[in-house]
């Protein structure tokens, strides 16, 4: 079955990318960067993920002595984003930074992808990974999460979810709530997640599941509330919102997602390795640590092996998923 022959390549080439990182001479980053360097990404300019990547573009900048600028190309399931690097040159002067909906959900849901892992792209290194939290309208329907199950059950096929694209963690993450909870609603997708907030304060898209850093800025200012944090544990950056559990739903909500930085394959093995080790020296700067903190987002300071080892986990994490729920995005 092609998504099982798909997965089964993604494993395979992040292999044998971070085994190819592992062996060879130190050459190619020899004087690197001497020209702009582009970092493109499938977020919306004033999502949480651009804006880290921005603090972060700031950091590398400083370090090389070069500017590196970050273009966001949000839309088509990060589609677009991805095609645009993997047909780049692989000289460490085109980037990308995606997440583990484009490398380890999107090739479970959909038949056809215009990019594979193993031939287009090679793990430099994880950036961060966050929880999601279920999200409301301060002046919604539903304050509660036993108050939501029971209206969702109430009026099946009725509640509307926004969500940011079809195969995103939050995407899923809806699929699995309702699994969990033995419930029905609407999805809408939009074409982006910072779509969804002004939709949901006018009460347009009943909930969402949301990071800490996009609904930020309406959360501050009272117009959207965080209901429970999808996980089993609560949020350093957020102690008071409780886990899904102890707001009073089922066991088993986990929805997360991390966001890394990948490069064309074919880059040379020292040059990955020069910018995971820029990247890292960054992340572990106080100033970003803050700015992370901030956001809701946790620094995931990672080798290429070691993002590709989360990888092949995240696919199969996420393969049992879709199995369980059913999602797809046909």
């Amino acid at each position: 079955m092609f998504v099982t022959d798909a997965c089964k390549h993604l494993v395979a080439g992040v292999a044998v990318c971070a085994a190819g990182v592992a062996g060879a001479p130190m050459a190619a980053a020899q004087g690197y960067p001497t020209k702009v360097v582009r970092i493109t990404l499938p977020y919306a300019a004033g999502a949480g993920p651009a804006v880290l990547t921005h603090i972060v573009a700031e950091k590398l900048s400083v370090q090389w002595g070069q500017q590196v600028v970050v273009d966001a190309r949000p839309g088509a399931n990060g589609f677009i984003a991805i095609e645009v690097v993997k047909k780049m040159p692989p000289d460490g002067y085109e980037l990308l930074v995606a997440s583990n909906a484009h490398a380890a959900i999107n090739p479970w849901i959909f038949k056809n992808i215009p990019y594979n892992m193993e031939t287009d792209f090679v793990p430099i290194g994880m950036i961060y990974t966050t929880p999601f939290f279920v999200t409301v309208s301060s002046t919604g329907p539903y304050q509660t999460i036993p108050a939501m199950i029971a209206g969702m059950k109430a009026n099946p096929g009725k509640t509307t979810f926004g969500t940011p694209y079809v195969g995103s963690p939050a995407d899923l993450g809806g699929a699995l709530f309702q699994y969990l909870t033995g419930t029905t609603m609407i999805r809408v997708p939009f074409k982006d997640q910072m779509q969804i907030y002004p939709a949901m304060v006018n009460n347009d898209v009943t909930w969402t599941l949301s990071t800490l850093g996009s609904a930020l800025p309406l959360l501050n200012a009272g117009k959207v509330k965080l209901l429970a944090i999808a996980r089993p544990q609560r949020s350093p950056s957020v102690p008071n919102v409780p886990t899904f559990e102890e707001a009073g739903g089922p066991p088993g909500l986990l929805v997360d997602s991390w966001m890394a930085l990948f490069g064309p394959r074919g880059m040379a093995p020292d040059l990955v390795r020069k910018i995971n080790a820029d990247l890292n020296r960054a992340l572990n700067e106080a100033d970003v640590r803050e700015h992370l903190k901030q956001l809701g987002f946790e620094a995931y300071v990672s080798t290429p092996e070691q993002m590709a080892a989360a990888m092949k986990a995240d696919l199969a994490r996420y393969g049992e998923l879709v199995k369980r729920t059913g999602a797809t995005a046909e």
